[in-house]
């Protein structure tokens, strides 16, 4: 049986979707939840919306390389020691 509690909740649940909202859980520590909630203030915000978004991309979206030569040019490898000693193999005797 359908309780009304559920029904309304479903209700909710099939307008957000209408709206073009999703139904997010998370599991942040308790010092992060205050920040969570207000980044998805921000996101909701019509106001705010656009500059938190193009912030959080900028910081956190993945970079599409267009191929390997850009990966590797945009690659950080300062410190990265790439050379490597001649190895002719071991003696085999036949």
């Amino acid at each position: 049986m359908v309780t009304a509690q559920h029904k309304a909740v479903v209700n909710y649940r099939r307008r957000l979707k209408r709206q073009g909202m999703t139904r997010v859980e998370v599991h942040v520590s308790k010092d992060d939840a205050a920040l969570v909630r207000s980044v998805a203030r921000a996101l909701a915000d019509p106001e705010r919306e656009r500059e938190t978004r193009a912030l959080l991309r900028a910081r956190f979206a993945k970079s599409e390389a267009k191929g390997l030569k850009a990966l590797l040019a945009s690659a950080p490898l300062e410190g990265i020691d790439l050379t490597r000693d001649r190895d002719l193999g071991r003696d085999v005797d036949l």
